[in-house]
């Protein structure tokens, strides 16, 4: 699961950044060629097929557009010293969205309560997922899979990862689809719920029962693909993912802090407060903004500081964590999916 929040960036507007060489220094050691060749018989001990390795290694060239943007820097940073989350939400969870994921709604209502009775998963969650990620389908990203993932391989700062992944994507190739429908994000991750290979290998579902796990073209395999992917991330049925708090002008910040550093994005969960339960909240002031039981356990979120909104965050909002590591993803996941449910 790491793997994901290591690569994956919530920027929606980087899947169509159009592939260009920039200036970008090429990376010592091995050609791309040679290190290209090592990675091809990697892939031929692991099993893959002489005529998949042929097929998605044809012609391969680096792509130093992908360089240049898996080397870039998010925006300007608040007095929190991160950016603000206000105005992230306001682009991220406009009417557009919410209309869309209300239309998509409807038209799988079906299919996705269906879906909902057999992972556990809320259905606008995983309608808000699929908005977040490709627009409901329409923008999964034009990038050759195969030419992204082996850039980022011999680019050589995550190599360890980024060649595991070009390999599953061979393995993926081997399964019967072709190297003009293996196209998705710069960084690797592909159709509906922009999964990286590895996680296709291991969490796709066949939902329609056609023997494939399309997650480009069928709704019903996107679907449970992704409910699959929370519930196996740990998704508590019946718990929000967190509620709008109203916090007291005098609660003391610092007796609240956290003392925790959580060993996978450190920055992100170091924003959250100590774990309490609910009951205990409501005892310091803090006054939830929607019925949740007294006996939850969530932290305390501020994004932009003290005075500001805030949310009272459950071990769901972790789970959308899972999916992409980023506190601005992880709560607009959340808030539209609340709008798209009223």
């Amino acid at each position: 699961m790491s793997m994901r929040k290591r690569l994956i960036a919530s920027a929606f507007l980087l899947l169509f950044a159009v592939p260009m060489q920039g200036a970008v220094a090429q990376p010592a050691g091995l050609s791309f060629d040679a290190y290209l060749q090592q990675v091809q018989a990697k892939a031929r001990s692991e099993g893959v097929s002489e005529a998949t390795i042929r097929a998605m290694t044809a012609g391969l060239t680096p792509n130093y557009r992908v360089i240049e943007l898996d080397r870039g820097q998010p925006g300007t940073p608040s007095s929190t010293g991160f950016p603000l989350l206000a105005p992230y939400i306001a682009r991220h969870v406009d009417t557009a969205r919410i209309e869309g994921g209300r239309r998509t709604y409807a038209s799988v209502a079906g299919l996705v309560g269906q879906v909902e009775r057999q992972y556990g998963v809320p259905a606008p969650i995983l309608i808000a997922i699929w908005g977040h990620e490709t627009n409901y389908g329409s923008f999964k990203g034009n990038f050759d899979l195969a030419r992204s993932l082996a850039t980022l391989a011999w680019e050589g700062r995550r190599r360890d990862l980024f060649e595991n992944e070009f390999i599953d994507l061979l393995k993926i190739a081997d399964m019967g689809f072709p190297r003009s429908q293996l196209e998705g994000s710069w960084a690797g991750a592909f159709g509906n719920p922009q999964f990286l290979p590895s996680v296709y290998l291991r969490l796709a579902v066949d939902g329609d029962g056609d023997g494939r796990k399309d997650i480009w073209n069928s709704r019903a395999d996107t679907l449970h693909s992704i409910a699959n992917y929370f519930r196996d991330a740990g998704w508590r049925q019946g718990e929000p993912w967190g509620v709008a708090a109203r916090v007291p002008a005098g609660l003391d910040r610092k007796a609240i802090q956290t003392k925790i550093v959580a060993p996978v994005c450190p920055r992100v969960h170091g924003r959250h407060s100590q774990w309490k339960t609910v009951a205990e909240w409501k005892a310091l002031g803090v006054q939830p903004q929607r019925a949740i039981a007294d006996d939850v356990m969530a932290s305390l979120f501020e994004p932009d500081g003290p005075g500001s909104d805030a949310w009272l965050l459950t071990g769901n909002y972790r789970v959308i964590l899972e999916y992409n590591c980023s506190n601005y993803y992880a709560m607009s996941v959340g808030l539209l999916a609340d709008a798209i449910a009223r």
